[in-house]
């Protein structure tokens, strides 16, 4: 076995003295065996890569008698250049038949082709598994070159088309000179290793380099760096950092995809790490292909993301109205995943206002018209003077509908294995009773911060996310607020972000809110302070309301007999207030004709008590109130009938009109717009 055997024989006395090696031992070193004899192995070896590490390995086998198979040993020999090379040791202990300890035998195999071989499959592995996580074109790059360094490389470069990093198109074809790289990531085993240019700089490649050579013909080059290199002469930047970071071997790879460049990738390899081979070259290759593909699925979701949430901003409310009563202000921040949380405020009959906050699951173009189509709706719907949980209950029917389309669509639609789910919260305030009353589909609750600063989260029952089938009918709620309170609407993504108290309430709006006396917009601002940074599910989206009452010397109330006198008292209770008001006579005579015919409607089609309330606003509203349900009709008199005209000419004379339904039983409303004031949007 001395003579003759290709694996490398060692025997060690007890005091880890080298006694003998064979042949083979002699080759893989390069040295006389009569210049080892006698040595301790750590002098023998003076080329180990971890000599304590391993004399405790051969002491332990020594004194254990347990044998070590398969140990790879790691050398820097002289006689190799100072390359390192891998070699499998496996050692047992050698004793006479009495037991006595004689020492330790050992053979040595050099491993290192396998085991550079082995490596360059855990690289890829390894950029397999944790590059492309996420869909972010910056994000994965930063994945690359942390997976490459330093098992791979030594210092890793990515830079990336400009273009590509915003989610535009990249040129097809070679890349054009002029073309501008943004580097996107950089990650070397010493972290103090500087940079020729910062991560973020964007910049032309010269020609002359083999980075740009790599981009015009979508092949790889494997590049020997020396001093007197004269495509380091092109960039005098990047060539200083290459020197001093002592770079020897340079692999380029270009990252492209069907014919598109996307990027390069640069890994170089410094100091005594070996060179790379045209063995590394193929990994690169490999590791490239792979990121290119990452990035063109983070640059496909950058574009549809960045096309989705534009359409979404602009189906949002760019200046949320506000009445005299409630001042509102709202914060609007983009999921990190997409979403489609939306708010709206609606101006109402009786200077009301609906507040909206709602959300529908997913992302993408998709959700954002899903999201459209509810806000639309419940627009049309709070025009009908619904009840929150009536509004809530004909709004889960469009929801169902909709989702039936979704559940009706091909097997192979994406789509159609997204099934729809929204949430919900309306709530319509009254500033006459200083009131709100709320409904929700799913939906977090309504706070409430009330002038003193304390916080108050609402008892209420939620119904079914909308588009359900199946669940507990929708519940209103109402509560009292007094006059300077706050309520905030929010998604859930702002509670996630911040859990709530103990008391219910989310901590966020508990920190952030706690003076309720600042203005609503910089309680806005201070939230979107608390909101950077944080990885969200969804749309944050917060909507503020501070109440106010309705100021008593713009509103009148009176109740009437239930007979036929009433129409003629009606008209003299509004044209001595109008004019107490400076309401001009036009609007007043208008107003006038509008009281009359309701209250005549009401006194032949209604139930007593009757009453009628003026008010004074942004615009001029009439209301009669009666006991009946009964809906009035909109006709269409012919020339000879002597009635029929009432609602008609109401119609005619008001901006708007319509009829909403309470316990006590209904109101009918006209709005006049005044001259000084129009309508609010």
């Amino acid at each position: 076995m001395f003579t003759q055997s290709p694996v490398g024989l060692h025997v060690l006395d007890t005091e880890l003295r080298v006694v003998r090696v064979n042949t083979a031992t002699r080759g893989m070193r390069g040295v006389a065996v009569e210049g080892l004899l006698g040595l301790h192995f750590a002098e023998a070896y003076a080329g180990l890569c971890a000599p304590d590490e391993v004399e405790a390995m051969l002491r332990g086998v020594l004194e254990s008698g347990v044998p070590v198979r398969e140990y790879l040993l790691r050398t820097r020999l002289p006689a190799e250049q100072g390359l390192e090379r891998i070699r499998s040791v496996s050692v047992f202990r050698l004793q006479d038949p009495q037991g006595t300890v004689l020492g330790l035998a050992g053979t040595v195999v050099d491993v290192t082709e396998q085991e550079q071989a082995r490596a360059r499959m855990r690289v890829l592995n390894a950029v397999r598994e944790r590059v492309g996580r996420t869909l972010d074109v910056i994000a994965t790059c930063q994945e690359l070159v942390e997976a490459l360094v330093p098992d791979f490389a030594d210092v890793a470069v990515v830079e990336v088309v400009d273009a590509v990093v915003r989610g535009e198109e990249s040129p097809t074809g070679p890349l054009a000179h002029d073309v501008p790289l943004r580097r996107a990531a950089f990650h070397a085993r010493d972290g103090r290793q500087a940079q020729a240019h910062p991560v973020g700089d964007v910049r032309s490649l010269n020609l002359l380099t083999p980075y740009a050579q790599a981009l015009s013909d979508f092949r790889p080059r494997l590049v020997s760096v020396s001093p007197d290199c004269p495509w380091l002469d092109a960039d005098p930047t990047r060539a200083g950092a290459i020197r001093a970071a002592g770079a020897h071997t340079l692999i380029v790879a270009p990252l492209a995809l069907r014919g598109t460049p996307l990027g390069v990738l640069s890994v170089y390899r410094t100091g005594g790490s070996a060179p790379y081979s045209e063995d590394d070259v193929g990994v690169a290759v490999d590791v490239a292909s792979h990121t290119a593909l990452c990035i063109d699925n983070a640059c496909r979701f950058t574009r549809e993301y960045t096309i989705a949430a534009t359409v979404q901003r602009h189906q949002l409310p760019r200046y949320p109205a506000s009445h005299s009563t409630v001042e509102t202000a709202h914060l609007y921040v983009p999921g990190f995943s997409g979403g489609g949380g939306w708010f709206d405020t609606v101006p109402l009959s009786g200077a009301r206002t609906a507040l909206v906050v709602g959300e529908v699951a997913g992302r993408g173009i998709k959700t954002a018209a899903t999201m459209g189509q509810l806000r639309t709706v419940i627009r049309s719907l709070a025009a009908l003077d619904l009840q929150p949980d009536e509004l809530l209950a004909r709004l889960n029917d469009t929801a169902a509908f909709l989702a039936a389309e979704r559940a009706a669509l091909p097997p192979g639609d994406p789509l159609h294995r997204q099934p729809l789910s929204a949430s919900c919260v309306y709530a319509v305030y009254d500033p006459v009773t200083r009131s709100c009353t709320f409904a929700r589909a799913g939906h977090t609750t309504p706070v409430i911060i009330r002038p003193d600063s304390s916080i108050e989260v609402p008892e209420s029952t939620s119904g079914p996310l909308l588009g359900s089938a199946e669940g507990p009918p929708f519940a209103a709620t109402t509560v009292d607020l007094p006059h300077g309170s706050i309520l905030a609407l929010c998604t859930p993504a702002i509670l996630t972000t911040h859990p709530a108290d103990s008391d219910g309430a989310p901590a966020l709006l508990r920190d952030v809110l706690a003076q309720p006396g600042r203005p609503l917009k910089d309680l806005c601002d201070d939230t979107l302070d608390s909101l950077r940074s944080k990885d969200r599910p969804g749309d944050a989206v917060l909507l503020l309301a501070r109440t106010r009452p309705f100021p008593a010397h713009s509103l009148a109330t009176w109740l009437l007999d239930h007979d036929p006198t009433a129409a003629a008292t009606a008209r003299g209770h509004t044209r001595r207030k109008l004019a107490e008001w400076n309401v001009d006579e036009d609007t007043a005579y208008a107003a006038e004709l509008i009281v009359s015919e309701l209250i005549t409607n009401a006194i032949r089609y209604g139930a007593p008590p009757l009453q009628l309330r003026l008010i004074k606003n942004d615009t001029l509203t009439c209301e009669v109130h009666d006991d009946s349900a009964t809906s009035p009709q909109l006709r269409h008199a012919r020339t000879v009938d002597e009635g029929g005209r009432g609602l008609f000419i109401v119609a005619q004379l008001a901006q708007r009109w319509g009829t909403r339904y309470t316990a006590e039983g209904k109101t009918v409303w006209s709005e006049q717009a005044l001259p000084h004031s129009g309508l609010s949007s």
